[in-house]
């Protein structure tokens, strides 16, 4: 799938994008999908906000119980003070998450395929096992910031090998939020895990395990603007970033993220499966 150059710039700088890896007809069964599921969700059911804020995050048992659900998160922005929502509800949703590769056909069809594996093998996943899905609606106006962060805090494997595929479902612009990033910076010196997020029974943690900064933007990192339809495939060391959305254009997106079924997923991280749900890899 990809060429020996592609090949090449990823080991380089942590990243590649593909254009065009999806088509429109893919994108607009996905897309009608996510309305439909929080076409049916019930507010009531839970109003957990997804955050990345330090002082603001929470972590309660609908959210680790989404690991082998279909569970919707609101926008940070998304209520008033009187614990009303702001606007419609479509439009008050952060993400979807987290098992909608193996919980609903047209996820499902759409995380997996010979393609998708293809792409898996040239970036060095032997043993590709997809852990979570998420949509992410990047709401107009309040879509929230995704602070710098890098996936291989959330699933921690020894060796490293967690790899994120990120899609673009509408274009990804620097006015509507899209991905920053610092090439390169999964290697060398700032190679670093800075983080690592641990769970204990129903208790989560972030420790803090290096100093080294965060890229700053326009200096060491840049942006990714992509068009509907491409596919960015980045390592898990790799810090990524993306800004509010304040504009009047969301920014869907759906990804998931990967290890290699020949490296130790730690029992700490926060995501696991039972036996009656295993994890499985692109091809089905």
């Amino acid at each position: 799938m990809l060429t020996p150059e592609q090949k090449t710039r990823y080991a380089q700088d942590g990243y590649i994008i593909l254009p065009d890896f999806k088509s429109a007809a893919e994108i607009a069964a996905l897309r009608a999908r996510a309305e439909a599921i929080v076409e049916a969700f019930d507010p009531a059911e839970s109003k957990t906000v997804f955050t990345t804020n330090e002082q603001a995050r929470k972590v309660d048992r609908y959210f680790l119980d989404s690991a082998e659900r279909i569970s919707c998160f609101f926008e940070e922005e998304a209520f008033g003070p009187d614990g009303e929502l702001r606007q419609a509800k479509a439009l008050s949703i952060n993400k979807i998450g987290h098992a909608m590769h193996d919980q609903d056909p047209v996820f499902e069809a759409f995380s997996h395929g010979s393609a998708l594996a293809e792409v898996a093998a040239d970036v060095g996943l032997a043993r590709p096992q997809v852990w979570q899905s998420m949509y992410i609606f990047k709401q107009p106006g309040i879509g929230g910031e995704v602070g710098w962060h890098q996936d291989a805090t959330f699933f921690d494997t020894t060796p490293i090998s967690v790899t994120t595929f990120w899609f673009a479902l509408e274009h990804a612009t620097l006015s509507n939020g899209c991905l920053w990033t610092e090439p390169g910076g999964h290697r060398g010196p700032r190679g670093v895990l800075r983080e690592r997020f641990e769970r204990h029974g129903d208790m989560v943690t972030m420790n803090k395990l290096d100093a080294t900064p965060w890229p700053a933007s326009n200096v060491n990192a840049i942006p990714l603007e992509v068009k509907a339809g491409a596919l960015v495939v980045f390592h898990g060391l790799l810090p990524h970033y993306s800004a509010p959305n304040r504009s009047a254009v969301s920014r869907h997106a759906y990804t998931l993220h990967v290890t290699d079924a020949g490296t130790e997923y730690a029992a700490t991280n926060w995501l696991q499966r039972n036996a009656n749900q295993p994890v499985r890899g692109f091809l089905i």
